[in-house]
Parts: C-alpha cells; structure tokens; sequence
C-alpha cells in the first residue's frame, strides 16, 4: 500500500508539472504573438470631406473671396448673422434687383435698423464646399459696409473657430 501510494504521488506531481509546462507553453505561444509584429490596418476610406480654412485678419474678422451663383464675391463670415447678407451694389453685380416692395424684412445692423428684401442664391461656394439654395438678404449700401457670409451657409456646413482660425467641413 505504500508504494501505491508513492506512485499515486508522483504522477500527481508529474501530472501538476505537466499541467504548469502546458500553460507556459500556450502563454509564451500567445506572447510571441503579441509581441511579433501587428500588420497595419488598412487605411480609412476617404470620406470625401472638403475642408476650409480661414485665417482671421489682424482685426479678428475672417475674409472670404465665394462664388456665388457663379460669381466672385467679397464676405466677411460672420457668425452672429442670421443670414447671408449682400449689399445692393454685389447683389447688382449677380443679377438679382429687388423692387423697393421688396423690401420687407425687418432686421437690426451694426448701423441701426432697416430693412432688406428676401433672395434665394442657387448655389454658394467657398473653396471647395458648395451650398445649393441658400436664403439670403439684399441690403441697401448705406446699411451694411460689407457683404456677409451668415448662418444660412454656416449652419448647413460644419465648422469650429479655434485660436484666430475659422475651419469649415462638407
């Protein structure tokens, strides 16, 4: 009985033993396939998106040279307007002459209080980010000094305002 005993230990021993050397064994496997090098993921599909960016001017304000209907014009992206707003004299040069009923839009500038007449614009475009119909506002000059890129077209692109850069995503 007790060399049945002594073997019962030893082959729980080697048993245990053989055990312990099998999960060094896989461990090790599944080290070295941890530290063997990883192929790279392929790289993200182009999404397409256009991005501009504008650096602001030494007075904080951003420029823009758009297209507007085809047309080269002159903004100041402005954040804080509810719309696009061109003066009469841009809106002239894009073919677009409201009568003076037309003028029946309230709304508040930097210069006071006056009125504008509702537009629509085909198409804007800033870099390579194009907006299709876009509301806008036709101004008298005296009213506005500048024409300027508002909400209207802000809010249908993506765009973030960080540290004198303005940049805009389609």
């Amino acid at each position: 009985m007790r060399h049945f005993l002594i073997l019962f230990v030893v082959m729980a021993a080697v048993g245990i033993g053989v055990a312990r050397h099998s999960d060094h064994s896989k461990s090790g496997a599944s080290n070295a396939m941890a530290m063997a090098p990883q192929p790279e993921p392929a790289p993200a599909v182009s999404s397409n998106t256009r991005t501009v960016t504008l650096n602001s001017d030494r007075r904080g304000q951003f420029q823009a040279d758009a297209r507007v209907d085809g047309r080269s014009i002159d903004f100041m992206v402005d954040t804080g307007a509810s719309s696009i707003a061109l003066r009469e004299s841009s809106a002239a040069k894009l073919g677009i002459h409201p009568s003076a009923r037309d003028y029946n839009i309230k709304m508040q500038t930097a210069n006071g209080i006056g009125k504008a007449a509702r537009v629509q614009l085909n198409r804007v475009e800033l870099g390579g980010i194009t907006v299709r119909d876009v509301d806008a506002l036709v101004v008298p000059d005296e009213s506005l000094a500048v024409n300027l890129l508002g909400m209207t077209f802000l809010s249908r692109v993506k765009w973030s305002h960080d540290r004198g850069r303005l940049v805009l995503e389609q």
